[in-house]
């Protein structure tokens, strides 16, 4: 039975008009590993403000489209990738956070192996920064990377996400660096290595390492049909 409560959608938006005038954005946090650095692709902020700064890769989402659907439209104008992997982290939404109006931001990460994908950096003012040497960025982006990195840390314990950042075929010396790259601490080589071992996560491609300064160690890549196998298996045993 109807009330005469009841708003019509003109109504509700007459009374809440300043509300509907929010914008909604998503900023990539993109993360890359080279020359045994973790490392974070940035941009020069095109704004007065914010001049000389760098800023990460964002943009207002669009009327018609979702929040992971803006994310992939950024990276692929960005990077020329479509096929990276992407993580939804947190929405920022203080009051000021943007100079131009109130902007609420969602922020992903996402990892790209810089080695085996020449991006498309085709803006004269895109760059990878090593995370470990920035010190500020425009509006609120340098909490955003440091609450993506902390995810990101969080994760690689249990879930083989840094994988993406690695060409297929890997050493375990350069798989260390890059854990201790992410973590920001050194780690033993001999635990390291046999945590990995028993987690059954490498798979030996029987080859060595090319053209290195030390002594050549054995290539791996990631046991990939192994994961899936045992996630499903533990998916199964959950719903049984």
């Amino acid at each position: 039975m109807g009330t005469a409560l009841q708003k019509t959608i003109e109504q509700l938006r007459s009374e809440n008009r300043e509300f509907f005038q929010i914008a909604i954005s998503v900023d990539c946090v993109i993360f890359g590993f080279d020359n045994n650095e973790l490392k974070v692709l940035l941009i020069k902020s095109d704004l007065e403000e914010y001049n000389e700064l760098w800023s990460l890769l964002g943009d207002l989402v669009r009327p018609d489209e979702n929040l992971d659907n803006a994310s992939y439209r950024v990276l692929k104008q960005r990077t020329g990738l479509d096929d990276v992997y992407l993580e939804q982290v947190y929405t920022f939404g203080e009051v000021n956070r943007h100079p131009a109006g109130r902007v609420i931001t969602t922020a992903y990460y996402s990892l790209i192996n810089i080695k085996d994908h020449q991006l498309a950096l085709e803006h004269n003012e895109l760059h990878w920064h090593p995370v470990n040497e920035i010190s500020n960025l425009a509006f609120d982006h340098k909490k955003i990377l440091d609450t993506c990195l902390k995810q990101l840390q969080s994760k690689i314990e249990d879930h083989p996400i840094v994988f993406n950042l690695l060409p297929e075929k890997f050493s375990l010396r350069e798989l260390q660096t890059l854990y201790e790259a992410i973590l920001g601490v050194r780690l033993d080589r001999r635990n390291f290595r046999k945590k990995f071992f028993l987690m059954d996560w490498l798979e030996d491609v029987n080859e060595l390492e090319q053209d290195v300064p030390h002594r050549p160690g054995k290539l791996y890549r990631f046991n990939a049909a192994k994961f899936s196998g045992d996630a499903a298996r533990k998916q199964t045993e959950t719903v049984a």
